[in-house]
């Protein structure tokens, strides 16, 4: 008569035990249930099967699912979006599923839709999700080989510079709040705060046999101006439609380009731009760092990464910095989306010489009018192997902790980092505190996740089918340049609840309890507290 009957399908002890604890009733699944549709695909889900535990001794819950084997629940939380039709669910029947979110959880659909945004938003995706393309449409590739073709150029003029000893004004990065110590070492500043990247950082993506040999003629360098200021030229003509520029370059011959460029990036060797040329260089990329946000995280190694268009967990993502290799390895298909490649950010804030991403959860529980709740705990999740772009293997690049419990511990591995790779975002706050950017938590990257998820899910928000009844949980990945702005990296559905560490088991626990108080307690009482959950968006 309370309605108060619930069935869970998968490995969620402590949502199980939470509804308990309320004084509902668990009706078990006989089996997974019938599929919604091939909208949701179970790549695209991050949850890991798991043997489930259940705390029932006496026997007590199964003789009480026995007594409402007939009854049909009233609460629904499944690992699958597909494992319930929703459209055969009534109105009072409550799940924590929406159908049709691979427009924002699949890398594809991120990719494609966040385009949208201008459209909807007053907001610039290039801001916060770095650059992607789907290789599988013939447009895209094509652009995505202009892409590369222009960030080789803007990476040749930074290293003319850094070879001449100049300083990159304005593409630095520069910390928000002063600097600690030890901090130039971390974040890969040389002395005054100017940013050197060492010999041992630079990508080797082939084997060098002839060494630097003597410096590249200046022509190199001219051909690379001459790239970028048309590239600039064309972006103050850009359409209003916002199709992405096209400058005439007919008269490059990029494979020779590219072959210098890597010579110059990955083998050391050297460049001699005359004093007017250093004058132009810093000039241009002044200007251009005004039009494109991401000139300063891209760096100036053009590494790219490679991810399948609908996995989750890292799986089947590499790191490449060559364009024949990108090509290669995602070689036409037939499906526009099966290959995504997306700009590496080169620059990003690290930890004892150690990347690492945060695991952001947000909520939402109407998407008409879209409503949208943040949770104020995260986690962090460290890479095994210290950050270098002259290695691109993922112990250095991906975080995902299916990838990192493959890889071996570091030698020299910095005895301040966690040995189960995680941290909370609370020792992430202290430990910027330490180096003296204190602010940098609460004033630049929580605003700047926020911005991100909202913007995402307001490009999506005309593809998702929306259910009055259902609520759904995301965890969004997001890593932070050296300033310590967010870079969304990618948004998870049914994201692991799994607790692989003690942070994540506390932090899950108490992300589970939280969203049960938004969805379950506050439909009584709407002035209940609501945890950790913070509502931040509601049209």
């Amino acid at each position: 008569q309370e309605k108060k009957i619930f069935t869970v399908q998968g490995p969620y002890p402590v949502i199980r035990s939470l509804l308990r604890a309320r004084g509902w009733v668990e009706r078990k699944l006989p089996g997974a249930g019938r599929p919604l549709c091939s909208a949701c695909p179970p790549d695209e889900e991050e949850e890991e099967e798991e043997e489930q535990w259940d705390e029932d001794p006496d026997g007590i819950h199964d003789l009480m699912s026995c007594l409402v084997r007939d009854q049909e629940p009233y609460f629904i939380w499944t690992n699958r979006c597909g494992a319930v039709d929703c459209r055969l669910l009534r109105q009072d029947q409550v799940l924590n599923h929406y159908a049709q979110v691979g427009a924002f959880t699949t890398k594809e659909g991120l990719c494609l839709n966040l385009r949208n945004l201008p459209w909807v938003d007053q907001a610039d995706p290039d801001t916060f999700f770095p650059r992607c393309y789907r290789l599988g449409a013939v447009d895209e590739r094509q652009a995505f080989i202009e892409d590369f073709h222009l960030t080789a150029a803007r990476s040749l003029l930074k290293l003319a510079l850094e070879s001449a000893g100049d300083v990159l004004t304005g593409m630095e990065q520069p910390l928000k709040s002063g600097k600690g110590p030890g901090e130039h070492a971390e974040l890969g500043l040389g002395e005054g705060g100017q940013r050197r990247v060492p010999r041992s950082h630079i990508p080797h993506p082939m084997p060098s046999t002839a060494g630097p040999g003597p410096p590249l003629p200046p022509q190199l360098v001219e051909e690379a101006l001459q790239v970028c200021e048309q590239h600039l030229g064309s972006l103050g003509h850009q359409d209003i439609d916002g199709d992405p520029p096209s400058p005439c370059m007919m008269g490059t011959d990029w494979d020779r380009f590219l072959r210098d460029y890597y010579r110059v990036a990955y083998e050391g060797a050297g460049l001699a731009p005359s004093g007017a040329q250093r004058e132009r260089c810093r000039a241009l990329l002044q200007r251009l760092a005004g039009r494109l946000p991401q000139l300063g995280m891209e760096g100036d190694r053009s590494v790219w990464i490679l991810k399948p268009g609908a996995k989750s967990r890292g799986r089947g993502i590499v790191c490449v910095a060559q364009l024949e290799e990108v090509l290669r390895l995602a070689a036409p298909s037939g499906r526009a989306g099966e290959w995504v490649v997306q700009k590496y950010v080169e620059r990003p804030l690290l930890i004892f010489g150690t990347k690492f991403d945060v695991r952001q959860w947000f909520l939402v529980t109407d998407w008409n009018p879209l409503t949208v709740w943040f949770y104020r705990k995260s986690y962090l999740r460290f890479c095994s192997q210290p950050f270098s772009l002259r290695h691109l293997d993922p112990a250095r690049h991906l975080c995902n902790v299916s990838i990192q419990k493959q890889c071996g511990p570091a030698r020299g591995r910095h005895p301040r980092l966690p040995p189960d790779q995680t941290w909370s975002c609370r020792q992430l706050q202290a430990y910027l505190a330490q180096v003296g950017r204190a602010g940098a938590w609460h004033q630049v990257m929580v605003p700047g996740m926020k911005a991100a998820v909202v913007g995402t899910l307001r490009s999506a928000q005309d593809l998702v089918r929306s259910r009055k009844g259902s609520f759904e949980l995301y965890g969004a990945d997001f890593v932070f340049g050296e300033d310590c702005q967010p870079w969304l990296l990618e948004i998870n559905a049914s994201p692991t609840m799994a607790p692989s560490s003690a942070v994540t088991g506390r932090l899950c626990a108490s992300v589970q309890r939280d969203t049960l108080r938004v969805v379950i307690d506050r439909r009584d009482n709407p002035t209940c507290p609501t945890g950790a959950f913070e509502l931040i968006y509601k049209e």
